[in-house]
C-alpha cells in the first residue's frame, strides 16, 4: 500500500477543477489507457495572458487524479509564462510529496502543461518518434532521456518511478542503465563477448549448484532448471521451496539476482507452470 499524504489523498477523493473547457485557448493530452494512465488539460486566458480557468479530466491512480486536480490550482491566477515554469517537482511538492514509486503521475501533469501552452502559443511540440525501450509500457529512449536530464536521474529504478519503462518484465533495465550513462556522458562499461547458448546453459547450471542451491537446501528447500529460452530461464521450485509464499522474492533476489551477476544481466528467471 502506498504512503500518501493527507493533500494527495484530499485531491484524489475530491479532485478540483474536473471536466474541459469547451473551445479552450490551450489543450494538452497525455498518455494511454491502454498503459493505465490518461490526462486532459484544458485552460482559458483572459485578455491579460492570465489563465482565468483549468479543468483536467483523468483517468489513472489516486496520484494521477491528485497531481492533475493539484495543476489546476497551481495554474489559475498566473500568466501562461508563469505556468510555463511550473515543474513536475513542484507539482509532487504542492501535494506534500508522492511516493517514489509514482513520480510519473506529477511528470504526466507536467507534459500536459507543456502540450496544453504549446498549444496556445501556436507551436505544437514536435512529436519525435524515438526508439521503444520499454515494450510494456511503450516508452522510447527520447522520453526516457527526457526524465534523466529534468530530473537528474542516476538509476533504473529513478527512471522507472519517473516513466514506468523497466517496470514489467525488466528486460530492458540494460538498455536504460545505457541510457543513463550516455546522458550523463560516462564511458560505458565494455561490452562482454556474447555468450553461444552452449556456454551460457553451462553458466547458468554451475551458477545453481555453486551459489544458489547451496543456500535454498539449508532451509530445506531447492530449485531445478526446466529451460533456458533466450534470455528467460524457466525454473521450478522444489522441497521447501515450492510451498513457500515468500518462493518468486526468492526467485527474483537470489536466484536472478546471481544468474545476472555470474552470467549474464539481462536474464529473466520465471518459474514454470506447474
Amino acid at each position: 500500500m502506498w504512503e500518501y499524504t493527507d493533500k494527495v489523498k484530499e485531491h484524489f477523493l475530491n479532485p478540483r477543477n474536473v471536466g474541459e473547457i469547451e473551445n479552450p485557448d490551450g489543450i494538452g493530452d497525455v498518455g494511454s489507457l491502454s498503459c493505465g494512465d490518461a490526462l486532459r488539460l484544458t485552460f482559458r486566458v483572459d485578455e491579460n495572458d492570465i489563465i482565468t480557468d483549468a479543468k483536467v479530466k483523468t483517468f489513472g491512480c489516486a496520484s494521477a487524479i491528485a497531481a492533475g486536480s493539484a495543476l489546476t490550482e497551481m495554474m489559475i491566477g498566473k500568466s501562461v509564462d508563469e505556468a510555463a515554469k511550473i515543474t513536475n517537482q513542484q507539482i509532487a511538492d504542492y501535494l506534500g510529496g508522492l511516493p517514489k514509486e509514482k513520480m510519473h503521475c506529477s511528470v504526466m501533469g507536467h507534459e500536459a502543461l507543456e502540450k496544453a501552452i504549446a498549444y496556445y502559443r501556436g507551436t505544437p511540440i514536435e512529436e519525435k518518434e524515438g526508439n521503444v525501450i520499454c515494450e510494456c509500457f511503450g516508452v522510447t529512449d527520447l522520453e526516457i532521456i527526457k526524465a534523466i536530464r529534468e530530473n537528474r536521474l542516476t538509476t533504473v529504478e529513478e527512471v522507472t518511478n519517473f516513466t514506468k519503462a523497466g517496470g514489467g518484465c525488466e528486460r530492458c533495465h540494460g538498455d536504460i542503465a545505457k541510457l543513463i550513462l550516455e546522458t550523463q556522458n560516462q564511458p560505458l562499461p565494455e561490452d562482454k563477448p556474447k555468450l553461444t547458448n552452449i556456454q551460457k546453459l553451462k553458466l547458468i547450471e554451475e551458477t545453481i549448484e555453486r551459489e544458489i542451491r547451496p543456500s535454498l537446501q539449508l532451509d530445506g528447500g531447492d530449485v531445478e532448471l526446466i529451460d533456458v529460452i533466450g534470455n528467460r530461464v524457466l525454473v521450478a521450485t522444489r522441497g521447501a521451496c515450492s510451498s513457500c509464499k515468500s518462493a518468486p522474492i526468492t526467485l527474483k533476489n537470489l536466484v536472478e539476482a546471481k544468474l545476472r551477476e555470474f552470467v549474464t544481466p539481462d536474464l529473466v528467471v520465471e518459474e514454470a507452470s506447474k
